[in-house]
């Protein structure tokens, strides 16, 4: 049963990668200045870039979080490896909360006067938020797992 619900879990990170994937397509040539842009501008506007930057870290934790459940489908949770692998997911959530936050504070600093940055800054501060629950999830859940495996090293020194 364990080994079922970690492979439809990989199959919602699966699936929440590719839609993250897709949307970073897709939407800077929705969006309402890129309206009349032709592609290659569209694309190698700076802000859009650092986008695509922040998203490295974004898609390496979806990659960690895919490979710890591949340790929990082969009842290796209990192991150095999946505390490096929480460590990791912690590392890169940190990483994009920063990033989002930069992101937020260089709109709200150079905005142009006639565009309007609140509801970008509002999915900022949700996002940066989302970021930190992740981030304080992963640690508590890296300190439990890393006792978890001390007592049981103990444990097994003492038999």
């Amino acid at each position: 049963m364990k080994r079922i619900s970690a492979v439809f879990l990989q199959a919602v990170i699966v699936l929440i990668g590719i839609v993250a994937l897709v949307i970073l397509l897709r939407f800077p040539s929705t969006e309402g200045r890129a309206a009349n842009l032709d592609l290659f501008s569209i694309y190698s506007d700076p802000f859009i870039l650092y986008g695509y930057a922040t998203s490295i870290a974004f898609f390496v934790a979806l990659y960690k979080a895919f490979k710890l459940l591949g340790y929990v489908g082969q009842n290796k949770v209990f192991s150095s490896n999946a505390v490096k692998t929480l460590k990791s997911i912690k590392y890169c959530a940190i990483v994009v909360g920063v990033l989002i936050v930069l992101a937020g504070l260089y709109i709200r600093l150079f905005h142009h006067k006639e565009d309007d940055p609140a509801g970008f800054l509002a999915i900022c501060i949700v996002a940066t938020f989302v970021s930190i629950v992740f981030t304080t999830a992963a640690a508590i859940f890296e300190k439990l797992l890393q006792s978890a495996i001390d007592m049981k090293s103990e444990n097994d020194l003492t038999i």
